[in-house]
């Protein structure tokens, strides 16, 4: 297994009886297996690359990384990756036209690694992105995060629930073709988390250490 200790981590937060949770800027190249594997299987049908090879993964987060309003991370806990979070201005992207952006607003996506030889792990993925609402809300220093799954993705709309997302509108986000990656149209559900409600003792009301990236 790679060495990830390191590597410098934007964020990082160690949660009771779950494990440090460790944030790091994905490197296209480095990353690739390891997010090949994950987005290439059906459970990830919804995350849009079920049918892109390891080269055309690097290449997109490749791209990705060229841009000051689209950000990728690789989570490792306790030194093992474990998801691949995302990050954008939504006024950047095709969920800008489906709502009215506030200033301070943050999208982002994720997608959870499989569960592996241990099975289940029920509270996991809650406990995973509460870390990552930190490194939103506190470490980036947003004002609210803004969430748009599928509407038939039942897993992530129930841990959106769990986390206190509270529902929006229901969209339909126009389908983008770009050389480097293909969205199609998607009805999306989108969801709304405000900084007060999580950390109502202010920004610095987080546990943990957080470092604002140098981006």
């Amino acid at each position: 297994m790679p060495d990830y200790t390191h590597r410098r981590a934007v964020h990082e937060s160690a949660i009771d009886g779950f494990g440090t949770v460790r944030v790091l800027p994905l490197d296209p190249e480095r990353d690739a297996p390891a997010v090949h594997g994950w987005v290439s299987e059906e459970r990830a049908v919804f995350w849009g690359m079920t049918g892109v090879d390891r080269r055309g993964i690097t290449e997109i987060y490749a791209h990705m990384e060229t841009l000051n309003t689209h950000h990728a991370y690789l989570v490792v806990k306790d030194h093992t990756p474990v998801a691949l979070f995302q990050t954008y201005e939504p006024e950047a992207d095709r969920v800008g036209d489906c709502y009215e952006v506030r200033p301070g607003d943050i999208g982002v996506h994720l997608l959870v690694a499989p569960a592996g030889p241990g099975g289940v792990r029920p509270g996991w993925g809650t406990a995973l992105m509460s870390v990552l609402m930190g490194f939103a809300l506190v470490t980036l220093d947003r004002r609210r995060i803004v969430v748009d799954p599928d509407t038939r993705n039942a897993k992530a709309l129930a841990r959106m629930v769990r986390c206190g997302f509270t529902p929006g509108p229901v969209v339909v986000l126009p389908e983008v073709d770009l050389p480097e990656v293909y969205l199609p149209e998607k009805r999306a559900q989108l969801a709304f988390l405000e900084r007060e409600s999580v950390f109502p003792g202010g920004p610095h009301a987080l546990g943990g250490e957080g470092t604002v990236p140098g981006r």
